[in-house]
């Protein structure tokens, strides 16, 4: 790779870090479709899980506080189930056909989640923020939804480096809190980031000088996002949160139609 190609790779995981650290996920939306194209696909995706992994790591320690362990538990355990599935298709379905589905999944779900949005919002008014510790989970929908959520999530983390869209449906879909959300993602795409290089059995490839530009972008992105994570309205930041989706998914499926 040449410095120009390395030096680009490193704005996109600094970006994609300090959007993570400031709307609880987006690191391998922004990230993600920017790191494919400079490396390549199965490269780029490890890469993906890597960064994204050791992003959520740097975020958790500081909000560790307000992680909902309980919804962590119930995403957890279908996600890392569904990596494994996910991991044989990453190795088996050509990219670009890979790209078409999963961008076409996100875009779907993300479109049920926002026109569920505007009806809640047209009968009820808008819904109101749930604390750290509510118990939506506990109903038998709640459960389900989250199972639903934790298996998308976990599937596309292996297959295309971007379990945030899954997560963001139920968080949105739930009204989750903003904080306990950006919190308790962070633990699940941690264990997801690892459990995927663990299911693929492989670490991304770079030479040395591009680790040390991505590290630096990583540590910096981080860095930033903690100067601006109190100064963004949480209702801001989710929508930054769907903006961001809706535009991977998008790219994701643009670049896989062009590949076909």
């Amino acid at each position: 790779m040449t410095v120009l190609q390395l030096t680009a790779l490193a704005v996109a995981i600094f970006v994609g870090a300090g959007t993570q650290r400031v709307t609880g996920l987006g690191f391998a939306l922004v990230a993600s479709p920017f790191v494919v194209l400079l490396t390549d696909p199965f490269n780029g995706v490890l890469l993906v899980n890597l960064c994204g992994a050791l992003t959520a790591l740097a975020v958790l320690v500081q909000v560790w506080r307000d992680v909902d362990v309980r919804r962590a538990g119930l995403l957890l355990g279908p996600a890392l189930v569904a990596v494994l599935p996910g991991a044989w298709v990453a190795r088996n379905l050509p990219a670009p056909v890979l790209a078409v589905v999963v961008g076409g999944l996100v875009l779907a779900a993300l479109a049920a989640v926002l026109t569920r949005g505007r009806a809640g919002r047209r009968a009820d008014g808008p819904p109101e923020p749930r604390a750290a510790g509510d118990r939506e989970g506990a109903s038998a929908d709640g459960v389900r939804a989250s199972l639903l959520a934790g298996a998308g999530s976990g599937f596309m983390s292996v297959t295309a480096g971007v379990g945030g869209p899954a997560i963001t449906v139920y968080a949105v879909s739930t009204g989750w809190s903003q904080r306990s959300f950006a919190a308790t993602a962070q633990l699940v795409f941690a264990a997801l980031g690892v459990a995927s290089l663990l299911a693929k059995g492989s670490l991304p490839a770079l030479p040395a000088a591009g680790w040390a530009l991505v590290g630096t972008g990583l540590a910096v992105g981080v860095l930033i996002g903690n100067r601006l994570s109190d100064r963004v309205p949480a209702h801001r930041a989710r929508r930054a949160v769907v903006a961001l989706a809706l535009t991977g998914a998008a790219i994701t499926v643009a670049k896989g139609v062009a590949q076909l």
